[in-house]
């Protein structure tokens, strides 16, 4: 899709349709009265016959509206004038470019951007169209036999603002980034597992070094793994008869001086519960597990794709958790690259036995915060639904360094205490600590668990086992928290 501002009036544009917006109580955004009013009062009309009540995600296409060039007005709901919220204006845009794209419309002029956000300036607002515009674009066709052609898709879109604008011009070039970052997540988290698989993973990540400037990919292998002393990681690995990979793409956009940022995604690339066999109903799902992972990687897209002054690393610690005979078992120890022992009392608590190690390892690049994004418990989903990620860190800083990207991405966070009295529930009789807490806070225990080996770094975890993915009649992987990541590590380069 090609992308460009225009600050025309919506009845003066040649495009196949305009978008505008519609209040409830029979309010119309402006762009939405200046088409009334050419048109004699149609809109007006239509609104108090109720055949648009103005309610957020309602749509009315219209056809020929007198004296407008373009072919069609969608006239799309956005609630209360005064109600209306960042949130509520993503879903405005998501719907109404949504149906667009099923209106056999190839070029589209939005004045949504005109709508007042309390949070939302210009910027935010035209990355959110752009962001939407990708979003809603993405189809996943790479396994079907035979793909359905879009017979008039989305090519051109134009967006109500100013032209002049250097910065209206660079929310285009930040969103088509992050947008590409996101699709690419959600086609390597939809990917079954007999594809995605860690050696699929790691292929994708040398293709992205391959196509970007100050991109290198770096694969370690397992003869490596095993002289590095990553024995909790290759524990998770020995029941898959696909070989482990610990994938490192690093980015190198300033000084060799500065700390890099260091991201860590959680690479299950499909996730039985080994012995501890998960129940069968939507095990399917489990290709979802790598997540963090396609995150991870769809991140360096965008940071490759926009080229910020800063250094980025990746780290994605990659295995299936199966059983077989070779698979560790309830009550087995293992030894981590730190040195520390752990008691696998349940062997579907396999994420943070892969990333302690890839944790141990990032104190390499002497970072300046770690990030490690994974689906990791269920527990999260239970605690906070389908919404916000689960946020844990070591330093306020970082928190508050993540929560404002995340206001600011619209990619929400919640944050849940790492109190030192959670941690008592990780004691062992038979090593340093057991990689489980019990059935209780299992989201809290299992980040208490992970900062045992991040001591030395300044760090955060998000659990996005709620994000990750939706279910049901939609199922697919949504690229989460790509927005948000892009977004730190923007405002990390936009703070020098």
């Amino acid at each position: 899709m090609d992308f460009s501002l225009d600050n025309q009036s919506p009845d003066k544009v040649s495009v196949d349709c305009v978008i505008v917006g519609v209040f409830e109580n029979n309010e119309l955004s402006p762009s939405a009265s200046a088409l009334d009013k050419i048109s004699q009062g149609f809109i007006t009309n239509l609104v108090k016959q109720g055949d648009i009540e103005g309610k957020s995600g309602q749509t009315l296409l219209l056809h020929q509206l007198s004296e407008v060039v373009a072919k069609r007005v969608l006239l799309v709901g956005c609630g209360k004038k005064d109600k209306l919220t960042a949130s509520q204006f993503r879903k405005i845009c998501n719907t109404s470019l949504k149906f667009v794209n099923s209106s056999a419309s190839q070029s589209v002029f939005i004045c949504l951007t005109e709508l007042e956000v309390p949070g939302m300036g210009t910027h935010r607002k035209i990355r959110q169209v752009v962001e939407s515009a990708h979003y809603t674009d993405y189809r996943f066709e790479e396994t079907k036999s035979e793909k359905t052609p879009v017979k008039h898709p989305l090519e051109t879109v134009f967006i109500s603002a100013d032209t002049e604008s250097v910065s209206n011009r660079e929310a285009i070039k930040e969103a088509n980034a992050i947008g590409l970052g996101v699709n690419l997540a959600r086609e390597l988290g939809n990917l079954p597992g007999n594809i995605c698989t860690p050696t699929y993973l790691a292929k994708q990540a040398v293709q992205i070094a391959d196509d970007y400037k100050n991109i290198k990919a770096t694969i370690l292998e397992q003869t490596e793994l095993e002289k590095l002393g990553m024995g909790s990681f290759l524990s998770v690995a020995k029941g898959s008869r696909e070989a482990p990979k610990l994938i490192i793409l690093e980015y190198s956009g300033a000084d060799k001086n500065n700390k890099p940022h260091v991201l860590v995604g959680k690479g299950i690339t499909f996730d039985s519960g080994g012995i501890s066999l998960k129940p069968g109903q939507a095990m399917d799902e489990m290709k979802f597990d790598m997540c963090g992972a396609a995150s991870v990687i769809g991140t360096m897209k965008t940071i490759a794709e926009l080229q910020p002054d800063l250094n980025v690393v990746a780290i994605v610690p990659s295995c299936e958790n199966l059983p077989d005979g070779l698979a560790n078992k309830p009550g087995d120890v293992v030894t981590s690259m730190s040195g520390q022992t752990i008691e696998v009392l349940n062997t579907d608590a396999e994420g943070r036995l892969i990333l302690c190690d890839a944790l141990t390892y990032s104190e390499k690049y002497e970072p300046a915060s770690v990030i490690d994004v994974a689906t990791l418990t269920g527990a999260c989903v239970i605690a906070l639904g389908k919404h916000p990620a689960g946020l844990l860190s070591n330093s306020d800083e970082l928190v508050e360094d993540i929560k404002a990207a995340a206001s600011t991405s619209q990619d929400r966070v919640w944050q849940l205490p790492l109190w030192e009295e959670y941690d008592e529930q990780l004691k062992s009789n038979f090593a340093d600590m057991a990689n489980i807490g019990g059935r209780d806070a299992g989201t809290i225990t299992a980040a208490c668990f992970l900062a045992r080996f991040t001591k030395k770094l300044k760090w955060a975890h998000l659990d996005i086992a709620g994000v990750a993915w939706e279910s049901g009649a939609t199922k697919g992987a949504t690229g989460r928290p790509v927005p948000l990541l892009s977004q730190y590590l923007l405002d990390r380069c936009n703070k020098g």
